[in-house]
């Protein structure tokens, strides 16, 4: 018999493991996480790995011991003879200081992909990087999973009559430039200007919105005040209506007040990051079936082209 698979969690992301195990047609494999009182924790499998194809699930959002529970499960995964360490991120922590964009300054997205290796992984799998060139990061292969699957479905149900897309920033433009072209619709670029990190000092939007129902589209959703200002400024522009979908929701500091403030209709997110409090205008869409199937793809070793939107662009042709 070959290597079976066995899929693992961390603590942080216990829930979309269990939905993507399930999906998979697995049961969640045990781990103990043993906590000491000094703040230190040491990861234990309760269950046989040699041989075995071992994926561990684990989002690297803060805090950041989260990070540390990935790399220690996969050194421990590595000790108990596992024949292949796969980490599945559903977010990749530090994504964001992927350049030294200022003088000393570190390349936290650089050196965690540094620190898995070392640790032992063989494969990494995850989901909208903040920059797709971060896989160059890496010596191992990485699996970089795209959204839009998810989302061009969630749009095409919701039928709206005069569709446009917007980018709630520049670096957003080739991202939100695909999926308008998957729907042969207009495409808008909310450019703004930072005074400091997490603080816009002004924004203006290119191109005409009077009428348009506006989708919003972005990677990362953390404090929500450029969506919130973007979907402020569409509106004020002549929009119609104005909603935003983002990939991970770590909505941290006033992220829910300024959502449930905003004029946005809805916040629609993934489930890459577990929401920490319900939200009327918040909707979550799971990405447990296409985390699932890439593992399938990955332990089977076929190729995962078809989840990226290009393919169903041609698909579409």
């Amino acid at each position: 018999m070959g290597p079976s698979v066995k899929i693992f969690s961390g603590t942080g992301s216990r829930e979309l493991a269990e939905k993507i195990a399930q999906c998979f047609g697995a049961t969640l494999g045990q781990v103990n996480i043993q906590k000491f009182s000094d703040g230190e924790f040491q990861p234990v499998f309760l269950e046989s790995i040699r041989g075995d194809y071992v994926f561990l699930v684990q989002s690297t959002f803060a805090p950041m011991e989260n990070l540390m529970e990935l790399l220690l499960m996969i050194d421990a995964a590595k000790r108990a003879s596992a024949y292949k360490i796969i980490a599945v991120i559903p977010y990749y922590g530090f994504s964001r200081q992927d350049r030294k964009d200022k003088p000393r300054v570190a390349v936290g997205s650089k050196l965690v992909a540094t620190l898995l290796e070392a640790a032992g992984a063989n494969r990494v799998i995850t989901m909208d990087l903040h920059a797709p060139q971060i896989q160059a990061f890496f010596e191992i292969p990485v699996d970089h999973l795209d959204s839009s699957a998810i989302f061009i479905p969630y749009i095409e149900q919701l039928k709206l009559q005069n569709l446009t897309f917007a980018a709630p920033d520049v670096g957003s433009t080739n991202r939100v430039r695909e999926i308008a072209s998957y729907f042969n619709a207009e495409m808008v670029i909310c450019d703004k200007h930072r005074k400091r990190a997490n603080e816009i000092a002004s924004m203006v939007v290119i191109g005409d919105v009077t009428g348009r129902d506006i989708v919003l589209i972005d990677d990362i959703c953390d404090t929500g005040g450029t969506l919130a200002k973007a979907a402020g400024l569409l509106m004020d522009k002549g929009a119609t209506s104005v909603r935003a979908l983002c990939t991970h929701p770590i909505l941290s500091g006033k992220a829910y007040e300024t959502i449930e403030n905003s004029v946005l209709d809805e916040l629609v997110v993934c489930d890459t990051i577990p929401l920490k409090q319900p939200s009327r205008k918040i909707k979550v869409v799971s990405v447990a079936d296409l985390f699932a199937i890439a593992i399938r793809n990955a332990y089977e070793n076929k190729s995962i082209t078809s989840l990226f939107i290009h393919s169903q662009l041609r698909n579409k042709k």
